[in-house]
Protein backbone atom coordinates (compact mmCIF):
# COMPACT_ATOMS: atom_id res chain seq x y z
CA UNK A 1 0.00 0.00 0.00
CA UNK A 2 2.79 2.61 -1.02
CA UNK A 3 0.04 4.70 -3.14
CA UNK A 4 0.46 8.29 -2.08
CA UNK A 5 -2.91 8.83 -0.22
CA UNK A 6 -1.70 11.02 2.40
CA UNK A 7 -2.47 14.69 0.08
CA UNK A 8 -5.53 16.18 0.77
CA UNK A 9 -7.41 18.75 2.88
CA UNK A 10 -10.17 18.97 5.32
CA UNK A 11 -11.39 15.77 6.25
CA UNK A 12 -14.86 15.02 4.72
CA UNK A 13 -18.45 15.47 5.47
CA UNK A 14 -19.13 13.86 9.46
CA UNK A 15 -15.84 12.91 9.92
CA UNK A 16 -15.10 15.37 12.79
CA UNK A 17 -11.77 16.12 11.86
CA UNK A 18 -9.28 17.93 14.15
CA UNK A 19 -9.32 21.69 14.65
CA UNK A 20 -6.03 21.74 16.39
CA UNK A 21 -3.37 23.09 13.89
CA UNK A 22 -1.23 20.24 12.55
CA UNK A 23 1.84 23.33 14.04
CA UNK A 24 0.65 22.21 17.52
CA UNK A 25 1.10 18.36 16.33
CA UNK A 26 4.51 16.29 16.91
CA UNK A 27 7.55 18.37 17.68
CA UNK A 28 8.11 16.46 20.56
CA UNK A 29 10.61 13.09 20.76
CA UNK A 30 10.80 10.23 22.76
CA UNK A 31 11.44 10.47 26.16
CA UNK A 32 14.57 12.97 26.71
CA UNK A 33 14.74 13.83 23.66
CA UNK A 34 15.45 17.31 22.25
CA UNK A 35 12.56 19.26 21.33
CA UNK A 36 12.10 20.18 17.46
CA UNK A 37 10.18 23.31 16.32
CA UNK A 38 6.52 23.39 16.15
CA UNK A 39 4.88 21.42 13.05
CA UNK A 40 7.83 19.08 13.00
CA UNK A 41 9.32 16.34 14.30
CA UNK A 42 12.97 14.33 14.46
CA UNK A 43 12.52 10.88 12.98
CA UNK A 44 14.93 8.06 13.85
CA UNK A 45 15.77 4.42 13.12
CA UNK A 46 16.91 3.21 9.71
CA UNK A 47 12.87 2.41 8.46
CA UNK A 48 11.72 5.37 9.78
CA UNK A 49 14.41 7.51 8.12
CA UNK A 50 14.64 5.59 4.79
CA UNK A 51 10.67 5.33 4.53
CA UNK A 52 10.51 9.24 5.21
CA UNK A 53 12.64 9.71 2.59
CA UNK A 54 11.37 7.67 0.35
CA UNK A 55 7.71 9.63 0.90
CA UNK A 56 7.12 12.90 -1.56
CA UNK A 57 4.36 13.97 0.85
CA UNK A 58 7.09 14.66 3.41
CA UNK A 59 8.62 18.31 3.91
CA UNK A 60 12.55 17.60 4.97
CA UNK A 61 14.46 19.93 6.93
CA UNK A 62 17.82 18.42 7.91
CA UNK A 63 19.12 14.81 7.89
CA UNK A 64 22.18 13.86 10.36
CA UNK A 65 24.16 10.78 10.12
CA UNK A 66 27.04 9.46 11.14
CA UNK A 67 29.61 8.29 8.90
CA UNK A 68 28.30 4.77 8.95
CA UNK A 69 25.11 5.01 9.01
CA UNK A 70 25.31 7.50 5.83
CA UNK A 71 26.84 4.47 4.05
CA UNK A 72 24.13 2.33 4.87
CA UNK A 73 21.19 4.82 4.21
CA UNK A 74 23.07 5.76 0.87
CA UNK A 75 22.98 1.75 -0.06
CA UNK A 76 19.14 1.71 0.68
CA UNK A 77 18.16 4.70 -1.35
CA UNK A 78 18.17 3.89 -5.06
CA UNK A 79 17.35 7.57 -6.10
CA UNK A 80 20.04 9.31 -3.81
CA UNK A 81 19.30 11.18 -1.05
CA UNK A 82 16.69 13.94 -1.45
CA UNK A 83 17.93 15.99 0.88
CA UNK A 84 21.94 16.71 2.20
CA UNK A 85 23.46 14.41 4.52
CA UNK A 86 24.91 16.42 7.57
CA UNK A 87 28.02 14.14 9.26
CA UNK A 88 27.32 14.20 12.96
CA UNK A 89 28.66 12.25 16.03
CA UNK A 90 26.56 9.81 17.75
CA UNK A 91 26.72 11.87 21.15
CA UNK A 92 24.67 14.65 19.38
CA UNK A 93 22.02 12.16 18.14
CA UNK A 94 21.93 10.70 21.87
CA UNK A 95 20.64 14.00 22.68
CA UNK A 96 18.77 14.96 20.07
CA UNK A 97 16.31 11.82 20.31
CA UNK A 98 16.40 10.86 23.67
CA UNK A 99 18.76 8.18 25.61
CA UNK A 100 17.02 5.56 25.32
CA UNK A 101 16.40 5.92 21.25
CA UNK A 102 18.09 2.78 19.13
CA UNK A 103 18.48 5.57 16.40
CA UNK A 104 20.95 3.76 14.62
CA UNK A 105 23.03 6.61 13.98
CA UNK A 106 20.47 8.78 11.92
CA UNK A 107 18.06 11.32 12.91
CA UNK A 108 15.82 13.34 10.43
CA UNK A 109 13.63 16.26 10.81
CA UNK A 110 10.79 16.30 8.78
CA UNK A 111 7.07 18.34 8.99
CA UNK A 112 4.53 16.40 10.59
CA UNK A 113 2.58 14.69 7.80
CA UNK A 114 -0.78 16.16 6.75
CA UNK A 115 -3.72 13.43 6.79
CA UNK A 116 -6.19 12.97 4.13
CA UNK A 117 -9.47 12.78 4.59
CA UNK A 118 -11.92 10.31 5.06
CA UNK A 119 -13.09 9.87 1.47
CA UNK A 120 -9.54 9.75 0.20
CA UNK A 121 -8.71 6.81 1.77
CA UNK A 122 -11.90 4.79 1.82
CA UNK A 123 -11.46 5.00 -2.64
CA UNK A 124 -8.84 2.38 -1.81
CA UNK A 125 -10.07 -1.38 -0.47
CA UNK A 126 -9.49 -2.60 2.86
CA UNK A 127 -10.01 -2.35 6.68
CA UNK A 128 -10.51 0.86 8.73
CA UNK A 129 -8.72 0.97 12.02
CA UNK A 130 -10.70 2.95 14.59
CA UNK A 131 -8.59 3.63 18.31
CA UNK A 132 -10.09 4.47 20.96
CA UNK A 133 -7.87 6.72 23.17
CA UNK A 134 -4.74 4.61 22.64
CA UNK A 135 -2.40 6.38 24.10
CA UNK A 136 1.15 4.53 24.02
CA UNK A 137 3.32 5.21 21.06
CA UNK A 138 5.10 2.37 20.78
CA UNK A 139 1.50 0.62 20.45
CA UNK A 140 0.25 3.43 17.71
CA UNK A 141 3.43 2.41 15.75
CA UNK A 142 3.04 -1.28 16.04
CA UNK A 143 -0.38 -1.44 15.18
CA UNK A 144 0.47 0.92 12.04
CA UNK A 145 3.09 -1.96 11.37
CA UNK A 146 0.31 -4.70 11.20
CA UNK A 147 -2.04 -2.42 9.09
CA UNK A 148 0.32 -1.74 6.67
CA UNK A 149 1.19 -5.63 6.54
CA UNK A 150 -2.64 -6.64 6.17
CA UNK A 151 -3.73 -4.00 4.09
CA UNK A 152 -5.88 -1.58 6.31
CA UNK A 153 -6.35 1.94 4.30
CA UNK A 154 -5.97 3.99 7.62
CA UNK A 155 -5.70 4.31 11.07
CA UNK A 156 -8.32 6.36 13.26
CA UNK A 157 -8.13 8.33 16.54
CA UNK A 158 -8.65 11.19 18.44
CA UNK A 159 -7.04 14.53 18.71
CA UNK A 160 -6.62 13.89 22.14
CA UNK A 161 -5.79 11.24 24.55
CA UNK A 162 -3.37 9.97 22.17
CA UNK A 163 0.43 10.19 21.11
CA UNK A 164 1.73 12.89 18.86
CA UNK A 165 3.51 11.96 15.93
CA UNK A 166 7.07 11.13 17.38
CA UNK A 167 10.41 9.61 16.36
CA UNK A 168 9.54 6.96 19.26
CA UNK A 169 5.66 6.14 17.23
CA UNK A 170 7.62 6.35 13.54
CA UNK A 171 10.02 3.88 15.07
CA UNK A 172 7.71 1.32 16.46
CA UNK A 173 6.03 1.75 12.96
CA UNK A 174 9.47 0.83 11.21
CA UNK A 175 8.20 2.67 8.19
CA UNK A 176 4.54 2.14 7.94
CA UNK A 177 3.75 5.91 9.03
CA UNK A 178 4.56 7.14 5.55
CA UNK A 179 2.58 4.18 4.32
CA UNK A 180 -0.83 4.19 6.18
CA UNK A 181 -2.81 7.56 6.95
CA UNK A 182 -3.13 7.91 10.65
CA UNK A 183 -6.02 10.51 10.67
CA UNK A 184 -6.70 12.64 13.81
CA UNK A 185 -10.50 13.18 14.94
CA UNK A 186 -12.34 15.07 17.37
CA UNK A 187 -15.43 12.85 17.82
CA UNK A 188 -14.91 9.22 17.30
CA UNK A 189 -18.44 8.51 17.46
CA UNK A 190 -19.44 10.75 14.58
CA UNK A 191 -16.68 8.89 12.95
CA UNK A 192 -18.19 5.26 13.52
CA UNK A 193 -21.88 6.66 12.14
CA UNK A 194 -19.86 8.42 9.27
CA UNK A 195 -17.90 4.81 8.41
CA UNK A 196 -21.36 3.10 8.48
CA UNK A 197 -23.15 5.69 6.13
CA UNK A 198 -20.33 4.34 3.56
CA UNK A 199 -20.63 0.91 3.76
CA UNK A 200 -18.83 -0.14 6.60
CA UNK A 201 -19.43 -3.15 8.87
CA UNK A 202 -18.09 -1.76 12.71
CA UNK A 203 -16.60 -4.45 14.54
CA UNK A 204 -15.92 -3.51 18.12
CA UNK A 205 -12.41 -5.96 19.12
CA UNK A 206 -13.46 -6.71 23.01
CA UNK A 207 -14.52 -9.03 25.32
CA UNK A 208 -18.65 -9.89 25.72
CA UNK A 209 -19.24 -10.31 22.16
CA UNK A 210 -19.00 -13.32 19.59
CA UNK A 211 -15.62 -14.63 18.41
CA UNK A 212 -14.18 -12.96 15.70
CA UNK A 213 -14.65 -14.90 12.63
CA UNK A 214 -12.69 -13.67 9.42
CA UNK A 215 -14.69 -16.10 6.87
CA UNK A 216 -17.50 -14.13 7.96
CA UNK A 217 -16.57 -10.39 6.61
CA UNK A 218 -14.55 -12.10 3.38
CA UNK A 219 -17.55 -10.15 1.27
CA UNK A 220 -17.97 -6.72 3.77
CA UNK A 221 -15.48 -4.64 4.54
CA UNK A 222 -14.68 -3.73 8.19
CA UNK A 223 -14.09 -0.87 10.80
CA UNK A 224 -12.54 -2.68 13.46
CA UNK A 225 -12.56 -0.43 16.95
CA UNK A 226 -9.63 -1.37 19.26
CA UNK A 227 -9.87 -0.22 22.99
CA UNK A 228 -7.10 1.93 25.16
CA UNK A 229 -4.96 -0.17 27.01
CA UNK A 230 -6.56 -1.87 30.48
CA UNK A 231 -9.49 -0.01 29.76
CA UNK A 232 -10.84 -1.67 26.46
CA UNK A 233 -13.36 0.26 25.03
CA UNK A 234 -15.43 3.23 26.63
CA UNK A 235 -19.72 2.39 26.56
CA UNK A 236 -20.14 5.56 24.09
CA UNK A 237 -17.90 3.76 21.66
CA UNK A 238 -19.27 0.53 22.49
CA UNK A 239 -22.70 1.52 21.25
CA UNK A 240 -21.88 2.72 18.07
CA UNK A 241 -20.51 -0.64 17.39
CA UNK A 242 -22.61 -2.70 14.74
CA UNK A 243 -21.47 -6.02 17.05
CA UNK A 244 -18.65 -6.44 19.91
CA UNK A 245 -16.10 -9.65 19.23
CA UNK A 246 -13.42 -11.13 20.53
CA UNK A 247 -10.60 -13.07 19.79
CA UNK A 248 -10.08 -16.94 19.78
CA UNK A 249 -7.44 -17.84 23.05
CA UNK A 250 -6.37 -19.86 25.38
CA UNK A 251 -7.94 -19.21 29.07
CA UNK A 252 -4.59 -19.26 30.41
CA UNK A 253 -4.23 -15.66 29.25
CA UNK A 254 -7.38 -12.95 29.86
CA UNK A 255 -5.93 -10.74 26.84
CA UNK A 256 -3.22 -9.43 25.20
CA UNK A 257 -1.85 -6.05 24.21
CA UNK A 258 -3.70 -4.04 22.19
CA UNK A 259 -1.19 -3.63 19.81
CA UNK A 260 -0.71 -7.48 19.00
CA UNK A 261 -4.55 -7.74 19.46
CA UNK A 262 -4.90 -5.61 16.11
CA UNK A 263 -2.61 -7.49 14.80
CA UNK A 264 -4.63 -11.17 15.29
CA UNK A 265 -7.72 -9.66 14.40
CA UNK A 266 -6.51 -7.96 11.54
CA UNK A 267 -4.50 -11.12 10.02
CA UNK A 268 -7.60 -13.12 10.88
CA UNK A 269 -9.72 -11.13 8.10
CA UNK A 270 -7.05 -10.58 5.93
CA UNK A 271 -6.31 -14.08 5.30
CA UNK A 272 -10.38 -14.80 4.44
CA UNK A 273 -10.20 -11.44 1.82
Amino acid sequence: MRTPRRRGASAAPHSAPSTRPASDRGGRGGRGAASAPRGTCWLYGLHAVQAALENPARKLRQLLVTAEAQDTLAARLEGGFPIQAVRTERARLDTLCGPDAVHQGMALLADVLTPPDLDTVLEHPGPVLVLDQVTDPRNVGAILRSAAAFGAVAVVMQDRNAPDETGTLARAASGALEIVPLIRVVNLSRVLDALKTRGLWVVGLDAGGGILDGASFSQRRVALVLGAEGAGLRRLTREHCDEIAGLAMSSDMESLNVSNAAAVALYEMYRHR
